[in-house]
């Protein structure tokens, strides 16, 4: 029985050791994105709002309320310190394969979000207006890093205070007494 159990337990350890968190491989990447250029709807739905600096600039402000925590403020991920660490990692928007879905399919990911991916829907927080906006701006993002760091990622201090707030005192660990029992 007891090499049994040690075989199990051998057997449970190697199994664990040998499990590792990988981003997905190559034709686990080219199914996704296949699968997504399938069931991505909106395909046909036209933008309703003006092609203007103005309606950029409503699209800019419902963006950075909305989706700069993981897009960054430009749209491109600058100074998300989490973006490339998600699995799929979170997408550039001045990418080529994000740029040449229509404005119909990127109001439908804004909307309906993408399973399994981490980008949420949208549906029922923003107006259908919002959205359009968004879309208008997503095609005219700034360059890369010109807008910096969102806020939430520029206060190193605030993050240290928490920490120092939240240590807990350690305890010292009881004398030990013979055949390993703390002492009284």
């Amino acid at each position: 029985m007891k090499v049994l159990l040690g075989v199990l337990g051998l057997f449970g350890i190697l199994v664990l050791s040998s499990c590792r968190v990988s981003g997905p491989g190559k034709w686990e990447t080219l199914a996704a994105n296949k699968a997504k250029r399938v069931t991505i709807g909106g395909k046909d739905w036209k933008n309703p709002m003006p092609d203007t600096p103005e309606a950029v600039k409503v699209g800019e402000r419902h963006f950075q309320r909305h989706c700069q925590v993981c897009h960054g403020l430009d749209g491109h991920n600058t100074g998300v310190p989490f973006a490339d660490r998600m699995s799929p990692p979170v997408a550039d928007l001045g990418g080529e394969d994000i740029q040449a879905y229509t404005d119909g399919q990127l109001k439908w990911i804004i909307e309906n979000g993408i399973r399994f991916t981490g980008m949420p829907g949208w549906d029922g927080v923003l107006k259908d207006d919002e959205m359009w906006y968004m879309v208008r701006f997503m095609r005219h993002l700034p360059t890369k890093g010109s807008l910096g760091p969102p806020a939430v990622f520029l206060d190193d201090n605030e993050h240290k205070e928490m920490e120092k707030a939240l240590k807990v005192p350690v305890k010292e660990p009881a004398k030990r007494r013979g055949r390993g029992r703390p002492d009284a």
